[in-house]
This record gives structure tokens, C-alpha cells and sequence, in this order.
């Protein structure tokens, strides 16, 4: 049973909050991530977990135990850090087995190099047995920080961005590797990133932070289509989303948002429009993606919008061109076969089934068009 389980804990370093009366609880054998930028908690709170660190308020339970004094060693969980924590007096082979040979999970030699083996096949390290940390390079010292995490049978892995220091192939790799590793070791797993890609396409559930708050909890698809507020909308998707500062109007019970210093005015889709109504404001940021923008580089009818282009950035299998209109930048997502020049006039329009709505004073979510299709 490896049910993890966080009452109000608080973690300070001096006057510095790191943890701020989390609670949480982590199903047995979830995938759980902790995602948000450098400085939201997620560490802090993954060690508080471990037993690196200790909470001056609140508790911590793993198993329906506390184990707020439990010193590390005695949690039987499994960690891996981000700055590889190997052993340079050992080589890989003897990294990896380390936590076998210790007096607690001691294992007999033979068991060791089944262990051993198997996850160094797993990370493709295999020719790597008798080097020693100052030989590898920091993908392979990573991975053999991975492999000296699998090689146990603890009742929970904790890894602290793992995957930071691999190239783009491996990590696409490894994150396949590490779901099937969960489901297959039958055990609890919680993930610390910044990278949202790793977020959405590991974890069962995801825990935004934010100043050592949980902003949102829910998973990938919540993330991405109905986000809380304008924070977390920012943290999932490339390009970050577009945020529209509009006014709604009622004219003649019609709804429409007026945006961009334009004439034409944008019109929500039916389903949104009583909620937007009701939101008790005018003042609305409509939230866009950049894969909800079309754009033509000829005149078109009168819903079209006007602007001219002030970056095009091609990023391999698409291409970020960033819109000027009326001073507001809008970026867009479009096909990596396009040509433009910059301040080339571009006109725009917005796919108003995929805005999303915000209260431009509180920041909150307020709705979306087909809302209970995410819930």
C-alpha cells in the first residue's frame, strides 16, 4: 500500500515559503507529477516526501503511517535527483547496485546482477559496467542515476526531473520507458518537471505549483482545455497561449466581445454566452491558441483582422509567427512549408469553438465552449 498523503504542510527556509499548507493525497500506484516553474515548491516538496526534508507544520503520511521524524532510510522510498548524486569512486555497475548492497535491502550477488542488468537494458547503458562518473557524459550519468533508482523495489519512486540532461531522442524514449516501468514495478510514482510535454504525457494527475500552492489538480486534458486561471493556461501548450483583453457587449441580447481596437467585433459560441452574461464583469481576457488562429497573407471578408508579422521563428516540424495588431502580440502555430517576411501584412481570425474566457480583474477561469466534454 503506497498511498501518499500530505495535511497542511508547511516548509520554511528563514522567511522564505517554500511549502505553504499543502494538502494533497497521491493514489497507490498513481503517476503523479508536480509541475511549475523554478521556485513553485515542487522539490521541496518531493524531498519533504523522501525525508530529506522535514516540515515545520503539517503531515506527512506514506501507507496511512506518519513518518514526519521517519529519517529517509527508513521510508523504503526510491530517489532520483537532478544533478545525478552517483558515486565517483564507483563504476556504473557498482552505482546502480549501491541500494542492494545496503544493510537495509540487502540482496544476495545473483539477484544484484539480474537487478542490475535489466534496468541497465532498459536505459541502454550496457557497455557502460566498469566506467566510472568521470568517463560518461551527463545523459549517461543521468541514466545511471535513473537505473540505481529502478534497480530497488520500494513502495514509491520520487524522481526529481530525471530527464533534464538527455537529448530530445532519449527523452522521447524514456518517457515511454518510465510509464511502462510504472505499470509494469506495480508501484506509486511522483514526478517533479517544468518541461509541461513530460507533464501531459506521464502522469495520471498532475499538481500545478505555485509559490508552494497547488493553483490546479487534475489531469492532462483539464490542463490544457479548462484550465483554472490565466497562470496555469500559460504553463501548458507552444506557443503560450494567446491572452485577449476584451469588452463584452449586449446589444439587443446578443453577446459579442469587442478586442484589438477593432471594429469588427468577435461573437462567442451560443453555449457560452449566458455564463459569460453572468460573469458580473465587462472586462474579459478571451484565451486563444496558437493552433486556434487562422491566418491568410490576401484580404479577406470583414471578420478577418488586420496586423502585420513581427516574428516568424521555424522550429523544425512547425513554425511560431508572432502577429502584430494594433500593438497586441498574437502568436500563431502554423505549418513549417510557409514563407513570410517580417512586418508582411497578415490577416487573422480567431476559431471562437476553442477560446477559452477569463475574468480579466481575478484572472479565473470563467468558461469555454463544450465545457462538460472536459470535466
Amino acid at each position: 500500500m503506497a498511498e501518499i498523503e500530505l495535511i497542511d504542510v508547511t516548509k520554511k527556509y528563514k522567511d522564505n515559503v517554500a511549502v505553504d499548507k499543502l494538502s494533497l493525497h497521491i493514489k497507490d500506484n498513481e503517476f503523479f507529477v508536480f509541475f511549475g516553474p523554478a521556485g513553485a515548491g515542487k522539490t521541496t516538496t518531493l524531498k519533504t516526501i523522501a525525508g530529506v526534508e522535514f516540515p515545520q507544520e503539517g503531515l506527512v503520511k506514506i501507507g496511512g503511517e506518519i513518518v514526519n521524524l521517519v529519517e529517509s532510510m527508513y521510508r523504503n522510498v526510491s530517489m532520483v535527483f537532478e544533478n545525478y548524486a552517483l558515486y565517483p569512486h564507483m563504476t556504473v555497475y557498482d552505482n546502480i547496485a549501491f541500494p542492494l548492497r545496503s544493510k537495509l535491502y540487502r540482496k544476495d550477488e545473483a539477484y544484484i546482477k539480474q537487478a542490475v542488468e535489466r534496468v541497465v537494458k532498459m536505459l541502454h547503458i550496457d557497455g557502460l559496467y566498469e566506467r566510472k562518473p568521470s568517463q560518461l557524459s551527463n545523459g549517461q550519468r543521468q541514466r545511471v542515476a535513473i537505473g540505481r533508482c529502478l534497480v530497488r523495489d520500494p513502495t514509491v519512486f520520487l524522481m526529481d526531473e530525471p530527464l533534464a540532461h538527455l537529448d530530445a531522442k532519449l527523452r522521447h524514449f524514456m518517457r515511454g520507458e518510465l510509464k511502462e516501468m510504472q505499470s509494469a514495478f506495480n508501484t506509486t510514482t511522483i514526478y517533479v518537471t517544468h518541461d509541461f510535454m513530460e507533464a501531459m504525457s506521464l502522469a495520471d494527475r498532475i499538481a500545478v505549483l505555485n509559490k508552494g500552492k497547488i493553483e490546479q489538480l487534475g489531469n492532462s486534458l483539464q490542463m490544457y482545455y479548462t484550465p483554472k486561471n490565466e497562470f496555469v493556461a500559460r504553463l501548458f501548450g507552444e506557443p503560450e497561449i494567446n491572452l485577449v483583453a476584451t469588452e463584452l457587449l449586449t446589444e439587443g441580447g446578443i453577446v459579442k466581445l469587442r478586442a484589438l481596437q477593432q471594429e469588427t467585433l468577435l461573437v462567442p459560441e451560443a453555449d457560452t454566452v449566458e455564463v459569460l452574461k453572468n460573469a458580473n464583469t465587462t472586462k474579459i481576457d478571451m484565451g486563444i491558441r496558437g493552433i486556434d488562429i487562422y491566418f491568410n497573407f490576401s484580404p479577406q471578408d470583414s471578420s478577418w483582422i488586420k496586423g502585420s508579422i513581427y516574428a516568424f521563428e521555424p522550429i523544425g516540424n512547425k513554425v511560431i509567427m508572432t502577429v502584430d495588431v494594433n500593438g497586441s502580440k498574437i502568436r500563431i502555430a502554423a505549418a513549417n512549408n510557409i514563407s513570410a517576411e517580417l512586418d508582411q501584412t497578415v490577416y487573422i481570425k480567431f476559431n471562437m469553438k476553442n477560446a477559452l474566457y477569463f475574468s480579466t480583474e481575478t484572472e479565473a477561469f470563467i468558461t469555454r465552449s463544450d465545457i462538460q466534454r472536459y470535466a
